[in-house]
């Protein structure tokens, strides 16, 4: 591709090519005359000052982003204060707990309709409102992808959660109160109750959850200003926080201060450990690689375990921990998480942020004051809490998220002295949730405390999207016993909510020609957290037989697709290993300096 601006050399701002170029006089007037109908002046547009689009990512739709639809109005302020004319525009909503079949087949539909308003509009900057768990890697991937200067606004986690004077987080709850739904503790309505007590306010998931670290590794990743990611949506700092971000959006445009520069390969290392220290969610590689490779740069889910693995968990947050999201920020939310990991010398403290200072700069010194949330260092929750990876025979690539591997868990699977951090155990395998939900509990199945639960077909192209699944619980007679928590492992995700060790984001899928597509229920799978390797314990002859069976009768079977974009996604997408990007649009990099204007419109 040329790199050859087409931009008029003597604009200062590309917003400038519609509303201000006396050499193309009849399309300025065209592109002004239809902005002024609504009230702006001529001398607005025309003054020499930086347009800034504020991507609106609230709505009635997004629970979870609804904030943003207040705050902006601060957004809009700070603009102005700091000489920038606002223009505010819909995002494709993405609501986690809304969309159908799975939020996730979203991602990259917002991703480019985001593309195409940043490169097509006369925008020269942009504040991006994030929160729920897609919307946030969907603004970056899009601002990666065209490159002009942005900025990442979050809506802010709910309130803490309460039932009858106990924590009760976002997502986490869910799955504590299914069991006691299925042991027959709670009713429908009780289960309700409990679970609806975890959302007090608008906001994003107040556990670490997948909305939590994404935000917070926006913020590592230097794309928000210090101290944004964990500011509770209803509280007044958060409003503060939007004004400021309007203000230093505007500056950033002056000084052309774009994601490329932010988000350099050790920004995303930087991110990956501050993931180990809060207890992230196993979401984040797939959308911190996709945005990673938007801007062309590899990272690939072995650097999660090189990078990660062996740091602590410094954040005693649900669901590998105790406390909440307003706790989180009360004792100083990301910035005394990096000051613990800049200390020990885990931090690159010259990568440059959206303030203008770097991260080291920003955050070094920012010791929390409460220990019971954020420990020191040395004194961690747990002294290894990163995500491992794991291959063999039924795939390429799956990680393990350690943090939340419970003493049960441990004391079950990972403690015989004689094969320590191993285990053996036979398979029973589900073809995707319906499969899962209607036969869990059947005794004839044969689950038992040694088994290992599978689920396949729920992969982006199996599902489509990748749902978040994998999220399974024990048969009710084994909950009766006190067996909580079963291995599970499978080609799609699991809610950063979840406390469960899943074995998730297989890649290849089943429906991608991956090893689950031929499991079958009684396999013996081996699964060794010493060497990373899962396999089924079936010979290399039986494995190709069975290929070979697969293969004559069509391979592994999914679920038409129902909507276009269904069609569209399941043709283009990549694997989760590999970020779940639409293959073909990698290669669009740098868009706004590569080709700053593109063609008139008439």
């Amino acid at each position: 591709m040329s790199s050859t601006p087409k931009t008029p050399s003597k604009m200062k701002f590309r917003s400038q090519a519609w509303f201000d170029n006396p050499a193309n006089a009849d399309m300025t007037a065209l592109y002004i005359e239809r902005y002024l109908n609504y009230g702006f002046t001529q001398g607005e547009l025309q003054g020499g000052k930086p347009i800034i689009g504020i991507a609106q990512t609230g709505s009635d739709l997004s629970p979870c982003n609804r904030a943003h639809v207040d705050w902006v109005r601060r957004v809009r302020d700070g603009i102005t204060a700091a000489g920038g004319i606002p223009l505010e525009f819909p995002i494709h909503p993405i609501q986690e707990t809304g969309k159908r079949p799975t939020a996730s087949i979203d991602r990259n539909l917002a991703y480019l309709s985001l593309v195409e308003v940043l490169h097509g509009y006369p925008l020269d900057g942009v504040v991006l409102t994030i929160g729920c768990d897609k919307t946030t890697p969907a603004c970056l991937m899009a601002a990666a992808t065209v490159d002009i200067p942005a900025i990442a606004l979050s809506s802010g986690p709910m309130l803490n959660g309460d039932y009858k004077g106990q924590r009760t987080g976002s997502g986490t709850i869910v799955w504590l109160a299914r069991e006691k739904l299925a042991t027959g503790e709670i009713d429908y309505n009780g289960f309700v109750d409990l679970v609806a007590s975890s959302a007090p306010s608008t906001g994003y998931c107040n556990t670490m959850g997948t909305a939590s670290t994404m935000n917070s590794l926006a913020e590592a990743l230097g794309m928000s200003l210090p101290g944004n990611a964990v500011i509770p949506a209803p509280y007044r700092e958060r409003g503060q926080m939007a004004f400021e971000t309007g203000k230093r959006i505007v500056e950033m445009v002056h000084e052309d201060l774009t994601p490329s520069k932010i988000m350099t390969r050790k920004a995303f290392e930087n991110a990956i450990r501050v993931n180990t220290a809060i207890g992230g969610s196993t979401n984040a590689p797939n959308h911190l690689n996709a945005i990673a490779r938007h801007l062309g740069l590899e990272l690939d889910v072995i650097d999660w375990e090189k990078e990660g693995y062996d740091l602590p968990l410094l954040v005693n947050l649900q669901p590998a921990g105790e406390y909440l999201g307003e706790d989180f920020h009360r004792a100083g939310g990301v910035p005394a998480v990096v000051a613990e990991l800049i200390k020990a010398g885990k931090i690159h403290e010259d990568c440059i942020t959206a303030n203008g200072k770097t991260i080291g700069e920003n955050c070094k010194g920012k010791f929390s004051w409460n220990r019971k949330v954020i420990r020191e260092f040395n004194d961690p929750l747990k002294k290894t809490a990163g995500f491992k990876m794991l291959k063999g025979n039924l795939f390429d690539s799956a990680i393990m998220k350690t943090s939340v591997i419970s003493e049960e868990f441990r004391q079950r699977y990972l403690s015989n002295p004689k094969d320590p951090n191993a285990f053996e155990a036979k398979a029973i395998v589900f073809d995707g949730p319906e499969d899962y939900h209607a036969n869990i509990d059947d005794k004839k199945l044969g689950v038992d405390e040694n088994t290992i639960l599978f689920i396949r077909g729920v992969g982006p192209l199996g599902y489509p999207g990748a749902a978040e699944v994998v999220n399974m619980r024990a048969p009710n007679y084994l909950l009766e016993k006190g067996v909580r928590s079963l291995p599970c492992v499978g080609d799609g995700r699991q809610s950063g909510t979840s406390g469960s060790p899943s074995i998730l984001n297989a890649s290849p899928e089943a429906a991608a020609g991956g090893g689950l597509a031929i499991l079958k229920n009684g396999d013996r799978v081996r699964i060794d957290l010493n060497t990373g390797d899962c396999n089924m314990l079936v010979s290399d002859e039986e494995i190709a037989k069975r290929r070979a069976e697969l293969e004559k009768n069509g391979g592994y079977k999914v679920p038409e697709s129902q909507t276009p974009w269904q069609e569209i996604f399941r043709k283009e997408v990549d694997q989760l290993s590999h970020g779940m990007v639409m293959k073909g649009a990698v290669k669009f990099q740098r868009v706004a300096k590569v080709h700053p204007v593109p063609r008139d419109n008439h």
